[in-house]
């Protein structure tokens, strides 16, 4: 598609960021217009629990494109302003209720929000969430030596925020609702353990199975939370880290399909035949793993709004990326690929030297590999996704040598 067609992206994200490149890479020449709720130009969220929140990288290494980017490649960039309607039967949307602007292929990159507590005091100054540059300016400013940080719920922005706090001299206690150790929902009990000994080891306060019922507070100030079992924990800063919600609004109100997310197929196309869905929000048929999920993580933004784009321009796109992650948590980094649910298998198999965080894990389900992770080990990725690959393609492995370090793992699938 070429000419002067229009082309608009609301969310200025990842997502939504590089898919106007492509756009624009694969020879669009049509108006492109991005619009975002923040005021900040496209970022990547990984910098805002990992290396601009610990210190050890600049604020600008997290922007997607430098600041004369969008008007070197001739992209209408609004931000600050919400995408408050949608009609898909005009082919509109209506920028902050006031300015409608047409198209004729949408992408909706609306992405995700914290999902709020709302509890007793918790509208005290110190409790903060982590997701956009400000929110990580904020925690920033609050790691200071010696203060007390809360930090609730044991997933990645949990923990990761957890070794953050902890690198920048703070006592940190994490609350974990559940009886299991923190990432037990993604990575299971097992691995879970080796992750909350993790944070022990480096100061970090784990309570499993515990509730924050109150914040407690004086003069508009954080000092505490009471738990469920009455215990207060002193506390200067809270950080919740409790999951994220996708924002579907706009896309539910113009009566698109959402489950959720908004619904796609493999080529990332909403119900609507003119809009497509990238990014946390978008609930997509992965032909691979034969059902549809939403992914929140990095690679899924940065892969998606891609393939979303090529699809826009009438490229026959079947995205089929494996969801991946990757986390850095004091001195331990990892990686993550495949897709397996809480109960979805019924081994890890474990490679490598446990004790010492060097070690590859396999979530295996009758001997097929569903997900691999390595830890401390490096340049394994693309054989741990060629395992997973041929997992959910029905191949089985010998699990006695996927535990053996010096049987090749490309050996596995050859």
């Amino acid at each position: 598609m070429t000419g002067m067609a229009e082309f608009v992206v609301v969310g200025a994200s990842l997502a939504g960021a590089k898919a106007v490149e492509t756009l624009r890479a694969e020879g669009f020449a049509g108006r492109i217009t991005l619009i975002g709720a923040e005021t900040e130009r496209p970022y990547e969220r990984p910098p805002l629990s990992k290396g601009y929140l610990q210190g050890s990288q600049e604020r600008d290494k997290a922007f997607v494109h430098e600041p004369g980017w969008y008007r070197e490649h001739d992209v209408d960039l609004i931000l600050g302003l919400p995408v408050t309607a949608l009609d898909p039967h005009a082919h509109t949307v209506t920028v902050d209720r006031v300015d409608r602007i047409g198209y004729d292929k949408l992408l909706l990159a609306t992405g995700s929000r914290p999902r709020v507590l709302d509890l007793p005091g918790s509208d005290n100054l110190g409790l903060r969430y982590l997701r956009t540059l400000a929110d990580a300016d904020a925690l920033r400013a609050a790691f200071r030596p010696g203060a007390n940080v809360v930090v609730v719920g044991g997933g990645w922005i949990g923990l990761e925020t957890a070794a953050a706090a902890i690198g920048h001299g703070c006592t940190v206690t994490l609350i974990e609702r559940e009886a299991a150790p923190p990432l037990a929902r993604v990575l299971g009990a097992e691995v879970g353990e080796i992750f909350q000994a993790l944070h022990e080891s480096h100061g970090v306060r784990v309570l499993r199975d515990s509730t924050v019922r109150e914040f407690g507070g004086l003069s508009g100030r954080l000092t505490h939370l009471v738990l469920d079992d009455n215990l207060e924990i002193p506390a200067d800063v809270a950080v919740i880290g409790v999951g994220i919600a996708p924002n579907v609004e706009l896309a539910s109100a113009a009566g698109l399909l959402v489950d959720d997310g908004i619904v796609t197929d493999a080529s990332m196309r909403t119900s609507d035949p003119d809009i497509y869905a990238a990014g946390d929000v978008a609930s997509s048929l992965n032909p691979l793993l034969g059902k549809r999920i939403r992914v929140e993580h990095w690679a899924n933004a940065r892969n998606g709004g891609p393939a979303a784009a090529r699809a826009m321009l009438g490229r026959d796109v079947v995205y089929d990326r494996l969801p991946y992650f990757f986390s850095d948590q004091y001195d331990l980094g990892m990686e993550y690929a495949g897709y397996v649910e809480p109960d979805g298998y019924d081994r890890v198999v474990f490679r490598g030297d446990v004790a010492g965080r060097e070690f590859l894990a396999f979530w295996t389900r009758e001997r097929r590999v569903l997900a691999g992770m390595n830890v401390n080990v490096w340049d394994v990725q693309d054989d741990i996704q060629r395992l997973v690959r041929a997992g959910y393609a029905g191949r089985s492995v010998d699990l006695d040598r996927l535990a053996d370090p010096a049987v090749a793992l490309a050996d596995l699938t050859g």
